[in-house]
């Protein structure tokens, strides 16, 4: 059927065409059915929605966000064909295997945004709950690589990357400059937050330009020796920042699409020799040391298969790594520590031991030996002084220094209700009150933790401190501190049992 085109202004999000009920029921088509629009020399799935009184009869409505794509002034409607994608999603919910050619058209559906929100939140829920094999993790890497860019490198590269889930995980910000100022090339692309109050391109973010092409990360590796970005910036592997999107409100980072994201990425920027870290311990996404090791022999295992030589490393996850959580205090943090200023030690040897690692790998230095170049790479400057070359190459912000940073100006500090040492702090109650202060999306927002695992702490103390750039932010925030547990505090007796008769003999005394 043949339709007049009407732009809008309205601006939803996915290709949406509105029809009159009419015309719909003509073309045999129901509220979020899927019609092919056809104009020209291109056709694409829109998704249909429908009006009596807002549209008239044999016309069509568009959307701001895609009607530049149509020049003309009638096209064709259809109704479309049933998807594959969608039969591969519904058997893989029922358990079954999927093939190369299933994840070829779900990948393909996804970049061009042809599945429906249901469709691709069903999908990737049932990543979650029924999961993937070893060879359905390849053919989804495979998949998410064929249909996007690729960067060659004429040199081997390096990178290091962890699979998240602890918060103030900034460590890359100091170990990646460790590596580029003693000869590696580090093309490091990361995530923003998914669950966390930041991810690394959310801290970097605030510092220098995040948002580079692939021809400008290949440029400054080649002068400079690394980068800090944002992979959702480039083309590689484009469908899982469209899967990120969905992951992010359900609050889930499904494991098989953990490893597709990060194998994928890493093949599609000619990583050679990768280093994984996972953070384990109450509260992360790996909990336990045998599920540590579990996660670390499959991404090993996948990687042979996909020729990357990986090595995992299983880190203390079990509180915050550093003090600062949210994007521009985690920015201010990692700056003091290259300029070698006092700032969390668990911050300190985490980034020096993974670049420990990661030079033992590439045979700068003996088994062992790598983690006194890396200290003294931090401690003599030249760790900072690369990491600012990264910085401008990137486009700098003008900070220059840890001061030159600004946090938001509402502050509360929560304070100790009695004397002594901090027994328990939650990794989710604290990434939760640092979110509801406005983090990552507003960088001023986060948390300071005075008090660590350990740490003595006296009556009327400061054990957190808030920061929001919104005062009403900051109150909801407090309110929500006072109904969740974000840490404990106990005395240097943990327990009392008493003696069996001695209690025996008090519960008689009150019978």
């Amino acid at each position: 059927m043949k339709f007049r085109i009407q732009k809008s202004d309205y601006i939803i999000g996915r290709r949406t065409a509105f029809l009159n009920i009419y015309d719909a029921e003509a073309l045999g088509v129901k509220e979020n059915s899927r019609i092919i629009v056809d104009f020209g020399n291109y056709n694409s799935i829109f998704f249909v929605s429908l009006s009596k009184n807002q549209v008239n009869r044999s016309e069509v409505i568009i959307t701001a966000d895609f009607s530049n794509e149509i020049n003309d002034e009638f096209v064709n409607i259809m109704p479309a064909p049933p998807l594959k994608s969608v039969d591969s999603i519904k058997r893989k919910i029922y358990g079954k295997k999927l093939l190369q050619d299933d994840f070829e058209s779900i990948i393909k559906d996804i970049n061009d945004e042809n599945l429906s929100q249901i469709e691709l939140s069903s999908y990737v829920t049932s990543l979650q709950t029924v999961g993937l094999d070893d060879d359905e993790i390849i053919y989804l890497i495979n998949s998410m690589v064929s249909h996007g860019e690729k960067i060659n490198f004429e040199y081997e590269v390096y990178d290091v990357h962890s699979i998240g889930g602890v918060p103030g995980n900034k460590y890359a910000l100091i170990t990646v400059p460790i590596l580029a100022s003693l000869g590696l090339k580090v093309p490091k692309t990361s995530s923003k937050a998914i669950t966390s109050a930041a991810g690394t391109a959310d801290v970097m973010e605030v510092l220098a330009n995040v948002n580079l092409k692939a021809e400008e990360i290949k440029k400054i590796v080649d002068n400079v020796g690394a980068t800090l970005t944002w992979g959702g910036s480039i083309n590689i592997a484009p469908a899982d920042d469209k899967i990120i999107k969905v992951e992010q409100p359900l609050g889930i980072d499904p494991i098989p699409q953990l490893i597709s994201s990060v194998l994928s990425k890493k093949v599609a920027t000619s990583i050679r020799y990768l280093l994984i870290d996972i953070p384990m311990g109450n509260e992360t996404k790996v909990q336990d040391e045998q599920s540590a090791r579990s996660l670390a022999e499959k991404f090993i295992r996948i990687g042979n298969r996909i020729g990357l030589k990986i090595e995992c490393a299983i880190t203390y996850g079990g509180q915050p790594l550093g003090r600062a959580i949210g994007p521009a205090i985690e920015a201010q943090e990692a700056l003091r520590a290259l300029e070698g200023k006092q700032t969390s030690n668990s911050f300190i040897v985490k980034s020096l031991e993974i670049a420990a690692l990661m030079l033992e790998i590439s045979g700068i230095s003996e088994r062992g030996e790598g983690i006194e170049i890396a200290r003294d790479t931090l401690r003599n400057g030249k760790a900072r002084e690369k990491f600012f070359e990264i910085v401008n190459a990137q486009g700098s912000k003008g900070i220059e220094k840890s001061e030159d940073i600004q946090l938001g100006e509402f502050t509360y500090d929560i304070l100790s209700g009695f004397d002594g040492y901090i027994s328990y702090l939650s990794n989710r109650s604290l990434v939760e009150i640092a979110r509801i202060l406005g983090a990552p999306h507003i960088k001023e927002a986060g948390l300071w933790v005075y008090k660590k695992i350990g740490d003595k702490v006296e009556k009327n103390e400061p054990v957190l401190r808030l920061y929001s750039k919104n005062k009403e932010k900051l109150e909801q925030a407090v309110r929500l501190s006072r109904k969740i547990k974000l840490y404990s505090i106990e005395g240097m007796v943990i327990e009392n049992i008493p003696d069996i008769k001695r209690s025996k003999r008090i519960w008689e005394v009150k019978e």
